[in-house]
C-alpha cells in the first residue's frame, strides 16, 4: 500500500512540473517572415513610419518603408510598434531564483578577488524569473556575478534557451570591480549611527585592488613559472578583448577609479551606478569612460538632493555627451522587468523619446560590446525583436503581440501569464 501511495504522490508531482513548466524554446526559423505597416523604432534614435521589415535565417535582410518588397510570411503590424529587443545589464539573472532559498542562490562565490569565477556555466536558461522578462521585451541580459572586490566574469545571453551554452551570445565579455567608497553605512547592530560615516581604510582599499591589477598586468608581460589563475582572467583587460565594469557612485570615487584603472593600461572601462557622474563628465569625456547609470526609481541617497534627482541623472549625462545606457543591477531580479519603464521615465523628465530607448537598446549593446549584431535594427544584425500594440516605454500600452530571438518566434507566456489566465476564467465562472 505504501509502494502504491509513493507511486501516487510521484504522478502528482510530475503533472505539477509540468502544468507549470518552463516554456519550450522556440525552433529556428525555417521561413522568411515579413512585418508590415508597423511604426519601427530602430533603436539609434530614429523611426520608421509604415515600415517593412524582412528577416530570414535569422537576421534582418530588408528594413524600408510602405513600398519595400515583402517575402513568406506576412504579419500585417498596422498601428504596431518594432522595437528591439530590450538588453538588462548588471543583473544575476538565472543565478538567483528565490532570494531567501540559499539553494537557488548561486550568485556570490567564496573570496574576495576572483575574476576567474564565470556565471555563465552557473546560468539557469529555465528559471522562471528569466522567463518573466520576456512579456515587457527584455530578451537579453549580462549574467553578472555579485559580491566581493572582484566579483568575477560576466557573460551575455539570450531569454530562450534549452541550457546555458544555447543561450550564450558573448562569453565571458568582462570583469566586475565593486570600488571601494569613501564613506560607508553606520552599523546599527554595533551601536554606530544610522548614517553616512567616513570609511577610514579607503586608501588602504584602493591600494589592495591597484596591486593585484598591477600584479595581474605583469603576470602577463612575462612567462610566469606557476599558473595563477585569477591573474590569467584579467588579462583580456589589458587587451581590449573583455570590459571592465567599476561600480562608484561618489564624485571621488568616480575620479580615482577610472584615472588610476585607465593609467594601469585597462582599455574599456565602464562606469556602472555614476550617481555624481554628472561632477566629473568631463573626465569621463576625456577618457571615453560610457556609463551604465543606476535606475530611475531609486531614491536620492542625500537628504539635500533634489526629490526628482534620480528621474534626471540620465538626461544629465546624456546631455553632457556621455555614452549612457540604463541598468538596474542594485535591484532584485524580478524587478528588471520594469527596465523599459525606467527609461519611460527618463523621457517623462525630459529626454527625448527615441533617446530614452537608446539606454535600453543601442546604447547598452554599446557598452557591452554586442552592437555589431543586437541592439539596433538593421540589415546584417540578428532579428531580435518584439511587436507592441503600443508604447513600450509606457506600462499601459507595453502589450507585445510577438516576440522574436534570432528569428525564432518565441513564446512569451510565463508562470504568472498562466496563472491569470487560470484564475481570471475562475473568477469568470468559466
Amino acid at each position: 500500500m505504501k509502494k502504491i501511495q509513493s507511486y501516487f504522490y510521484i504522478l502528482l508531482l510530475c503533472i505539477a512540473q509540468v502544468g507549470f513548466a518552463q516554456q519550450t524554446p522556440a525552433g529556428p526559423q525555417k521561413t522568411a517572415i515579413s512585418i508590415t505597416n508597423a511604426t519601427a523604432h530602430v533603436g539609434d534614435g530614429t523611426i520608421i513610419e509604415n515600415c517593412t521589415l524582412v528577416f530570414e535565417d535569422g537576421k534582418i535582410t530588408t528594413l524600408g518603408g510602405a513600398e519595400t518588397t515583402t517575402k513568406g510570411e506576412v504579419i500585417d503590424a498596422s498601428g504596431k510598434h518594432i522595437y528591439p529587443g530590450f538588453i538588462a545589464p548588471g543583473k544575476s539573472l538565472g543565478l538567483i531564483e528565490v532570494d531567501a532559498d540559499r539553494a537557488s542562490n548561486d550568485q556570490d562565490e567564496i573570496g574576495s578577488l576572483i575574476p576567474n569565477i564565470r556565471s555563465i556555466i552557473a546560468y539557469n536558461a529555465e528559471s522562471k524569473v528569466v522567463e518573466s522578462m520576456r512579456p515587457n521585451g527584455i530578451l537579453l541580459g549580462q549574467v553578472t556575478p555579485k559580491g566581493g572586490r572582484i566579483s568575477g566574469t560576466s557573460s551575455i545571453v539570450q531569454f530562450d534557451a534549452w541550457n546555458w551554452e544555447d543561450a550564450a551570445v558573448k562569453t565571458d565579455d568582462g570583469i566586475h570591480l565593486n570600488w571601494p567608497g569613501t564613506y560607508r553605512r553606520g552599523r546599527w547592530w554595533m551601536g554606530e549611527p544610522n548614517g553616512f560615516l567616513p570609511n577610514k581604510k579607503y586608501q588602504e582599499q584602493v591600494v589592495e585592488v591597484m596591486d593585484f591589477v598591477n600584479n595581474a598586468k605583469a603576470y602577463g608581460l612575462a612567462a610566469a613559472e606557476q599558473y595563477n589563475g585569477p591573474f590569467a582572467a584579467m588579462q583580456g583587460l589589458f587587451s581590449g578583448e573583455q570590459r571592465l565594469y567599476v561600480y562608484a557612485n561618489g564624485e571621488k570615487e568616480i575620479i580615482d577609479a577610472v584615472t588610476k584603472l585607465k593609467a594601469a593600461g585597462i582599455t574599456h572601462v565602464i562606469l556602472v551606478g555614476g550617481y555624481q557622474a554628472h561632477k566629473v563628465t568631463d573626465i569621463l569625456k576625456a577618457k571615453d569612460i560610457p556609463v551604465l547609470v543606476n535606475f530611475t526609481h531609486s531614491l536620492p541617497y542625500f537628504d539635500d538632493d533634489d526629490y526628482d534627482y534620480t528621474y534626471k541623472l540620465p538626461k544629465t549625462l546624456v546631455d553632457a555627451g556621455l555614452t549612457v545606457g540604463l541598468q538596474n543591477a542594485s535591484a532584485s531580479n524580478f524587478q528588471t522587468r520594469n527596465l523599459p519603464f525606467y527609461a519611460g521615465q527618463a523621457a517623462a523628465f525630459g529626454l527625448e523619446k527615441e533617446k530614452a530607448l537608446q539606454l535600453i537598446t543601442g546604447n547598452n549593446a554599446k557598452i557591452l560590446g554586442i552592437d555589431n549584431n543586437y541592439g539596433t535594427l538593421a540589415i546584417g544584425k540578428s532579428a531580435t525583436l518584439f511587436i507592441s500594440e503600443g508604447d513600450a516605454l509606457d506600462m499601459r500600452t507595453n502589450q507585445l503581440s510577438r516576440a522574436i530571438i534570432d528569428g525564432r518566434d518565441i513564446s512569451h507566456e510565463t508562470h504568472q501569464t498562466e496563472l491569470w489566465k487560470r484564475y481570471s476564467k475562475k473568477y469568470e465562472g468559466k
